[in-house]
């Protein structure tokens, strides 16, 4: 992959004409943005109606994008369904949604408005660019008229797409994608293109890939932009729910910016009352810059400095554990449920320890040593070898070091945001059957630990200071992607089943758990 990124480079010199139009570093801006909602409905409102709405929430992302502009940020990502909310039917989001061109029509809104008709949202953030002379990434909707010669064509004649939007500092209009993985209830109101669309630009400060929230657990195109088209910064606007121990929005977005040696700016809606928060700026060598913030109801503009073509050394996950024979356990290994899925656990009950615990072709090793042991907290270390099966289906590996929500150790895995116990050092690895694996440490309140861990070649994910705070989980979360066809498969039938029933939790967590299994089975 050294290789690849280098000829990358060397191809992207040629975007750059004069030397003085390369820049080595640039400066990167999100905005967590408090979206405004449309009152609930059954039935459309008017477009007057939904630009109204719109024109809201951008009013707010324009202060956003002007402060931005002029503390030099280069670009700025504003999150999913940061335009026009939430929470609709196919009908009732039908008027918020405009015709988005194909960048390749050399079309610049702010100077040409009327030329696909009403496109009232492209003007205003193709202007909003234009002004302040920067790239500007949003999400709206795009619509796209079809007819019975299609056989995938809708029955009301028309796909809906969840659209990422880029303009760049002129206002021209340079990328254009469609969310892949449609997350539940999504599945109600937009359509899934037909095949994955990998979407790439070149600026003066490195190739920028894009895709949307649940597309980063899949390998197309999220991982296909890196590892095939070998992007340096890839731009993420998303409507995350947190969900730990592993699923955080800033633990796992900046994890998977670490594990595939790129930088990610990722911009998230900011409702805490649904969990939704986490923004951050990420390198692949440390967090830049983050904000998670569940206590008060205000927006959040971060802006930092990136390496235009950020460098990570290659790591050979499996290589370490793979070498060493298991450690003692001392204890008797029990099960837990972490997100619905069945770990194979052992509790750390000393102060110090070294530790093994396996499932399936999975082994964990961990060497630990805790500031204090106290009395009303326990942690324990997981393993996880098996198909996830709840808001989709997905293959996981999961080494995980954590704290149990309790002292009763049935309650390992459940959610828990708050801790005690600090760590003067750690050391984890496990004998991973993927080169796709994502180094986690979160600590107390849900905060990261910038600076404070690493990842050496031989994949151990070990500390280089006592923790700044408290531990919540230091884990290797691995996605085995070669084992996900079956799971594609299922998600497929799965949102095909969501257009004809109501979302009701624990059915459909049981649904679709049988969903994936049957089809896992079978493949």
């Amino acid at each position: 992959m050294v290789i690849a990124r280098l000829l990358a480079y060397l191809a992207f010199s040629v975007f750059c004409v004069l030397p003085a139009s390369c820049l080595d570093t640039f400066t990167a801006a999100v905005y967590e943005h408090a979206v405004i909602l449309p009152n609930f409905t059954t039935t459309p409102v008017s477009r007057e109606e939904a630009l109204v709405l719109m024109n809201q929430n951008l009013d707010i992302l324009e202060e956003a994008i002007t402060s931005a502009a002029k503390q030099g940020a280069h670009i700025i990502v504003t999150p999913e369904d940061g335009v026009y909310g939430v929470n609709f039917s196919r009908d009732t989001i039908y008027p918020y949604l405009e015709d988005i061109p194909d960048p390749e029509v050399n079309w610049i809104p702010c100077n040409h408005p009327k030329r696909f008709g009403d496109t009232q949202i492209q003007e205003r953030l193709s202007c909003l660019a234009k002004s302040n002379s920067i790239y500007v990434v949003a999400n709206i909707g795009d619509k796209k008229p079809c007819n019975a010669s299609d056989p995938r064509c809708p029955p009301d004649g028309r796909y809906q797409y969840n659209t990422n939007v880029v303009f760049d500092s002129q206002g021209k209009l340079v990328a254009r994608y469609h969310k892949q993985h449609l997350f539940m209830s999504e599945s109600f109101y937009f359509n899934a293109p037909k095949d994955p669309e990998v979407m790439t630009f070149n600026t003066p400060f490195g190739k920028f890939g894009i895709f949307t929230c649940f597309d980063i657990l899949f390998y197309d195109p999220a991982i296909t932009l890196v590892k095939d088209f070998h992007v340096d910064t890839i731009l993420f606007p998303t409507a995350w729910m947190d969900v730990l121990p592993h699923l955080s929005a800033i633990e796992f977005h900046s994890a998977w910016a670490m594990g595939m040696g790129v930088n990610l700016l990722a911009s998230n809606l900011h409702r805490p009352q649904n969990r939704m928060t986490g923004s951050g700026i990420y390198a692949p060598d440390s967090p830049r810059a983050f904000h998670y913030d569940r206590k008060t109801e205000e927006g959040k503009l971060l802006l930092s400095q990136l390496d235009s073509h950020p460098y990570s050394p290659e790591v050979n996950w499996s290589s370490y554990a793979s070498s060493i024979g298991a450690l003692s356990t001392g204890n008797q290994e029990f099960k837990g449920s972490a997100f619905y899925d069945e770990y194979t656990f052992v509790e750390l009950t000393g102060i110090t320890g070294n530790y093994t615990v396996c499932q399936k072709d999975l082994c964990c090793h961990l060497n630990y040593q805790m500031s204090e042991k106290r009395s009303n907290e326990i942690y324990a270390l997981g393993a996880f070898d098996g198909l996830h099966t709840v808001e989709g289906c997905y293959h996981l590996q999961v080494c995980t070091m954590l704290k149990c929500k309790t002292t009763n150790r049935h309650t390992c895995g459940a959610s828990v945001d708050t801790a005690s116990t600090r760590f003067e050092m750690f050391s984890l690895s496990g004998t991973f059957g993927t080169q796709y694996v994502f180094p986690e440490v979160l600590l107390s309140e849900v905060r990261l630990a910038p600076g404070e861990f690493k990842v050496s070649s031989d994949g151990r994910l070990f500390s280089v200071k006592a923790t700044s705070g408290p531990v919540l989980t230091v884990s290797l979360f691995g996605r085995v992607y070669e084992k996900d066809q079956a799971s594609n498969a299922a998600s497929a039938l799965t949102a095909q089943a969501l257009s004809m029933m109501l979302i009701v939790v624990t059915p459909m967590v049981y649904y679709v758990d049988r969903i994936c299994t049957f089809l896992f089975n079978l493949g």
